[in-house]
Formats: structure tokens, C-alpha cells, sequence
């Protein structure tokens, strides 16, 4: 998404300063921009101090596939807490606006459905997740600390199932693993019995979103759902995926992962009313232009 952004911002005629560690991202995704006059790369990692002279920090730092935030949990709670108390002092430190890419890990596996700003969660705090979910809350409380103790124009985004190209081969959620073993014809791993379900945004909509978030008046601050409210079961999501790709896919079923929602989907109201925003993609359209960045850079799925 992180590349997507800083298009995007390139093109209404920002300048970029793009800082990553790279643990999840890829060079390769800001290849193009690089030769840009108005973009600068600088490999660097939140959780250590920043010095830069910005206007707005847009703070989506750390990694969002359970298969990666889990490899470090330790990392990924440093990144969350740490990473958002530098982020926070930098834009102190220079009066910058700051906006928090926080995610719909917050509300935990939810009793209340859809999901509403004002649904406080139902999180475990010491499960395999954690590391992500109360890392993102703790994050959450830090930007209104900030707020309400030093007057940080802050803007806090829940960020629900984002999706689109350049996403990693192995970056561990659904649509990227369904994609990849589609277009190989394997076997579509599906944990569970599929009837979880899950909201999926595409990133361009995403991205219009989060700009839309950062140009909002500065007495909304959120927190506000971000997403698709356009809900589907994980095991819908499979066949749609193998009958785009018109793959010969099987789909084998493995045990439900500790602590995974059963149902996720946004309430956007907030969004739409406040942004004057909502999702102009449809998963199809979503799913095929995914697919085909996925074909394009796939050798076996030539």
C-alpha cells in the first residue's frame, strides 16, 4: 500500500520522502519513482529516532500478514508502540500533521456486527495475535495522548483487508495465497470450514481514502473505518478466485489458526459521512487486476 501512497501523492504534485525497512516491502514496487525529483527513499527502521522536515507523516509502518507479525512478535510490538511514540515526536518536532494506519485487528474477533468506530473489541490479549492487535490499540491510545497533551493534529484510519499489486508472493493472507496457488493449480488452502468472513478493499480505493482522511478539517480526527463493507466468506472468496483464474484448484482444508475472527466486516457510515467517501472497486474488478499483476510477474504462471 505503501507504494500505492506515494504515487498517488507524487501525482497531486507532493514531494516524498518514503521511508522502509523493507522487512515486507519491496524495492522493486518504487523502482519507478526513484529517478522522480520529488521522491526520496530513505531505508530506515520507526523503531529508531527520525529526523526529517515534513509537512504530514502518513505512519503506516509494520507488517500486516499474521505470517509475518508473528515471525517477530517482539519486533512487531516495537514497531507498533515504539515506532508510533518516533513518528509521534517527529511530527511534535516539526508541527507536522500526522495520520495512523491502524486496522480492524483493534475490534479482536467481534461480538457486534458490523463493526461501528465506537465497538471497544473483543481482543485477547496474551493469543498468538496480540503482538499485532494490542500493539495497533496501544498505538491507537498514544496518537490521542498526543492529542489531548500537546494538541497533535492527529488522524487515526481502521484499516479493513487491503488488497491489490504488488503484494508479496508469500505475503500470507488470503488473497495473495489463493491467487499463488490458483495460478499454479495447487491446492487452495482454506483454514477452518470457510464460513469465516472477511470485507476486502482494493488499495487503490484505500488510498483515496487515507488522502482524503489526511485533507479532512482538523476537529476530525477519527478513529474511522476504512474498507469494503461488501462482506463474503472465505470460502466463497476461494471458488472466486479459482474460477477468475480458471485454475483446476482443489480445496484442501486445514485447522482454524488460534484467535481468528469469525466475521469482519466495516460499518463505513462514519467514512462516508466525514470523507464524502466509499469504495468504487467491486471485488471482481478488484480480484482480476490483482490476478493479472500476479500473472505478470509469475514465471510458472505464464
Amino acid at each position: 500500500m505503501g507504494s500505492h501512497l506515494c504515487e498517488y501523492l507524487i501525482k497531486r504534485d507532493h514531494a516524498v520522502v518514503c521511508v522502509d525497512n523493507f522487512f515486507t516491502g519491496s524495492k522493486q514496487n518504487i523502482r519507478h519513482l526513484l529517478p522522480h525529483p520529488q521522491f526520496e527513499l530513505l531505508c530506515h527502521d520507526v523503531t529508531q529516532p527520525l529526523v526529517s522536515e515534513v509537512d504530514e507523516i502518513y505512519n503506516l509502518a509494520c507488517p500486516a500478514s499474521p505470517v509475518h507479525y508473528q515471525m517477530d512478535p517482539v519486533q512487531t510490538i516495537k514497531t507498533c508502540v515504539q515506532g508510533a511514540i518516533n513518528m509521534l515526536d517527529l511530527a511534535k518536532q516539526v508541527q507536522a500533521k500526522i495520520l495512523q494506519a491502524s486496522t480492524s485487528e483493534v475490534y479482536g474477533d467481534p461480538t457486534m456486527h458490523p463493526q461501528v468506530e465506537s465497538y471497544w473489541g473483543n481482543v485477547n490479549p496474551v493469543g498468538i495475535r496480540s503482538c499485532y492487535d494490542e500493539g495497533k490499540r496501544c498505538a491507537e491510545t498514544l496518537f490521542f495522548d498526543y492529542r489531548r497533551q500537546y494538541g497533535l493534529k492527529i488522524k487515526v484510519a481502521r484499516i479493513f483487508n487491503t488488497y491489490g499489486p504488488r503484494m508479496l508472493r508469500n505475503d500470507g493472507r488470503v488473497v495473495s495465497n489463493f491467487i499463488v496457488q490458483a495460478l499454479r493449480n495447487e491446492p487452495i488452502t482454506l483454514y477452518g470450514d470457510g464460513s469465516q468472513t472477511r470485507a476486502f478493499c482494493y488499495v487503490q480505493d484505500m488510498v483515496e481514502a487515507l488522502v482524503s482522511l489526511m485533507e479532512s478539517a482538523d476537529e476530525f480526527c477519527g478513529p474511522v473505518n476504512l474498507g469494503n463493507p461488501e462482506e463474503i466468506s472465505i470460502g466463497d472468496l476461494a471458488q472466486e478466485v479459482i474460477d477468475i483464474c480458471g485454475s483446476a484448484s482443489q480445496i484442501s482444508f486445514l485447522p482454524l489458526p488460534s484467535d481468528d475472527p469469525i466475521r469482519r466486516c466495516p460499518n463505513i457510515s462514519l467514512a462516508k459521512e466525514k470523507l464524502v467517501w466509499e469504495p468504487k472497486f467491486n471485488r471482481v474488478q478488484g480480484l482480476r487486476e490483482t490476478i493479472s499483476y500476479f500473472r505478470s510477474t509469475s514465471p510458472e504462471a505464464q
